[in-house]
């Protein structure tokens, strides 16, 4: 799509209904939902509202600065690209695509652990690029993986701690969809009913790289898509604990993140052992469903956080978000559907036009709210609306 077609995308909002006309139904609804009665996807974006705004007026904004510095990087933005499973399923070497419009941005970008796509291969392609890790079940597996990681050239390491269980999504299986993915004739009907798909991604993918498969759950290449046993890959971390955690953190010498906390006691586990920041997440609504909006308890994280850093995902869709998240004390937010439904639309191209989006509704907003940098926005700009 080229830079004149997607001016007529004026939010995040706008992409996820002409990705949804774009993808198969199946990988729509992997993106798309969450799990069970969905409690808790709908909890994240009403959370928000439970805050107002109280501008500033007659302060100067001719010059407004969106820049953030965190891990001695400065970026342009305070909002960064979320990890994303299975995103060169949705666009072509989408999480290529999605780390190449960050690096270019000055931006954030997290790569997903549950990727089609070599890390070395995004590292090389956009250097600075965190990685998310989901820790495989051995322990020589966990070391072995975090070594790979290491040698990738990986500067920030993000460990998703939420998923110790497969989570209900069983609106993915009413939609067809399946981990590991399974051939069938409805989806191969959903194929040929979605030609740019079918041709732009999947087609070119087999051609050009073969059978996608799980390629970073391990230090080796993990199962094809369409292997059973990727069941037993992502099934095998019940018994994991913070004792793994301690030991990543002595192995791992940049900065380590944490991923998916959301009460107080976790997060001081994780000041203690090491770490250097947490995400607070409830992984978009995607695990327990019925689990608190992040937003909610982000005053309490913050308080007891001190310094350390604290940053959030979750329902996150637009400049005003951010602004009231990081009044609340967050250093940085983190969007992920509306980027994954951009490289869906426009490749490359799309999500740099969102991140523009994103980026440009923080500035007009700061320029509202009367502060001219990411550090004068504060608390007593909020008051709560309920």
């Amino acid at each position: 799509m080229t830079n004149k077609a997607l001016q007529r995308f004026l939010s995040l909002h706008d992409f996820e209904k002409a990705a949804k006309a774009l993808l198969p139904a199946p990988l729509y609804a992997y993106v798309s939902g969450a799990v069970e009665d969905e409690e808790s996807i709908g909890a994240n974006r009403s959370a928000f509202r439970n805050y107002a705004f109280r501008p500033n007026v007659l302060v100067d904004v001719s010059q407004v600065d969106t820049s953030m510095t965190l891990f001695g990087v400065k970026y342009s933005t305070p909002v960064g690209v979320a990890p994303m499973g299975i995103a060169a399923m949705t666009s072509y070497r989408g999480d290529i695509a999605l780390a190449l419009a960050a690096r270019r941005a000055g931006a954030m970008c997290i790569m997903s652990g549950s990727s089609l796509i070599g890390l070395e291969e995004v590292m090389a392609a956009a250097p600075g690029t965190w990685f998310q890790a989901y820790l495989p079940g051995q322990q020589q597996q966990i070391d072995a993986l975090i070594q790979r990681v290491q040698h990738a050239g990986v500067e920030v390491l993000v460990l998703t701690v939420d998923t110790p269980v497969a989570a209900n999504r069983e609106n993915n299986l009413r939609a067809g969809f399946s981990t590991p993915l399974r051939p069938s004739v409805a989806l191969a009907w959903q194929g040929v009913t979605h030609p740019r798909w079918l041709w732009g991604t999947f087609a070119k993918t087999l051609l050009r790289h073969g059978m996608p498969h799980f390629e970073n759950n391990y230090a080796t290449r993990g199962a094809p898509i369409v292997s059973s046993n990727v069941l037993r890959d992502f099934s095998d971390r019940g018994h994991l604990d913070w004792e793994h955690v301690a030991r990543v953190r002595k192995m791992w010498k940049g900065p380590l993140v944490i991923k998916g906390i959301l009460n107080v006691a976790d997060l001081a586990r994780a000041k203690n052992i090491g770490a250097d920041a947490i995400i607070v997440s409830n992984h978009g609504g995607r695990q327990l469903d019925g689990s608190v909006a992040p937003l909610l308890v982000l005053p309490e994280m913050i308080e007891a956080a001190g310094d350390f850093p604290v940053m959030i995902d979750s329902g996150i869709r637009r400049g005003t978000d951010v602004l009231k998240a990081m009044a609340l004390g967050a250093r940085a937010a983190w969007i992920g559907r509306p980027f994954n439904y951009a490289a869906t639309v426009g490749g490359e191209a799309g999500v740099s036009h969102a991140l523009e989006l994103i980026k440009q509704e923080i500035k007009r907003d700061m320029g509202l709210l009367g502060v001219a940098s990411v550090a004068a926005i504060a608390r007593h700009h909020l008051c709560s609306s309920r």
